[in-house]
């Protein structure tokens, strides 16, 4: 049987994108998303958990989220989860991690224009579109008619 790894999260940057050369002349690009979970606990008082999801992209990929992405940057990434293991050169134990590697990205918050979150991108940020037509009213559900 064949394994199946995907991952899929939303959330912003913890820290500015680092983008390091391997010796074979691979760009990678590491990063760390925050993903926030808002649930109700046993007493029926909300609560608050953040993961924080260490992610790598490679290639192209990984030189643009370099370039465009800031500490804060909402995003929304896809790719494979995978699993290093190392020995600690100080301590001789064992350690490993799991990580997402990057194979889809997508920008959830726009850059402006000379905003530092662009590292230097020269688009400027779509305009915000906001319909003229909603109602004041509530809509009544009993109306739908599925």
């Amino acid at each position: 049987m064949r394994g199946f790894s995907k991952a899929i999260i939303t959330g912003n940057l913890t820290r500015d994108p680092e983008l390091r050369t391997t010796p074979n002349g691979s760009s990678v690009c590491s990063f760390s998303v925050a993903v926030n979970r808002v649930f109700r606990d046993s007493s029926g008082n909300q609560q608050e958990d953040v993961s924080f999801i260490d992610c790598s992209a490679w290639g192209k990929l990984g030189e643009m989220i370099n370039q465009y992405a800031k500490k804060g940057t909402g995003v929304l990434v896809s790719g494979r989860l995978d699993q290093r293991s190392w020995e600690d050169k100080n301590t001789g134990q064992k350690r490993s991690r799991v990580e997402v590697v990057v194979e889809d990205f997508n920008f959830l918050t726009g850059m402006e224009r000379g905003d530092n979150a662009g590292k230097g991108a020269d688009a400027a940020a779509e305009p915000e579109v906001v319909p003229d037509d909603i109602p004041e009213e509530p809509i009544d559900l009993s109306e739908i008619p599925f």
